[in-house]
């Protein structure tokens, strides 16, 4: 139960905007910039880092709700999604992507500990410099996200269903689109 009456049901982040619609418009735009915006990273790759994020945060909502949304739009799915979780380093994607994954993981525990030395092995696997701005924003705002969840003790469904009719929105609509 939230820690303040939001005057609806609505589970996480989505009951939080919904109560408070002018902060929630600034933050969706920022989200459907980093997340669906133009980049060379794609969308399903910039929804695993906030997937990846929000799961070191130990975010139940943000982790099942990005999980579902990186799976809908990578074509190996949730098994890549959980395998990123458990072991970036062992898991099958681009040595780029799991320099980027560093990068995003030394931002979520402490961003004063990423080096020039973390940004150059990130370069050496072919990442720009916007793809590595962007990774540390995707990360630097889901840890904000996430405490924004967590602080007010948003609700969570248990249900996997929830967040993929979800992800169907957020793939066919963004975060801009009709509302929750």
């Amino acid at each position: 139960m939230p820690h303040i009456e939001l005057g609806n049901d609505l589970p996480g982040i989505t009951g939080l905007m919904a109560y408070r619609p002018e902060t929630a418009g600034p933050l969706n735009a920022l989200a459907e910039v980093l997340l669906r915006g133009p980049s060379s990273l794609t969308r399903g790759e910039r929804e695993l880092i906030a997937a990846y994020v929000s799961s070191l945060n130990q975010c139940g909502f943000c982790t099942a709700s990005h999980a579902a949304f990186a799976a809908a739009q990578l074509p190996e799915g949730m098994e890549l999604v959980d395998q990123v979780r458990d072991d970036p380093d062992g898991a099958p994607v681009s040595a780029k992507l799991k320099a980027l994954l560093r990068i995003a993981a030394l931002v979520q525990a402490d961003a004063r500990t990423v080096t020039a030395d973390d940004v150059a092995a990130a370069r050496k696997e072919g990442a720009t410099d916007v793809e590595i701005h962007d990774t540390v924003l995707i990360a630097a705002a889901f840890c904000m996200y996430n405490r924004y969840v967590d602080g007010l003790a948003a609700t969570a469904p248990e249900n996997p269903a929830v967040y993929e009719f979800a992800a169907q929105r957020i793939v066919e609509h963004g975060y801009l689109g009709p509302s929750r």
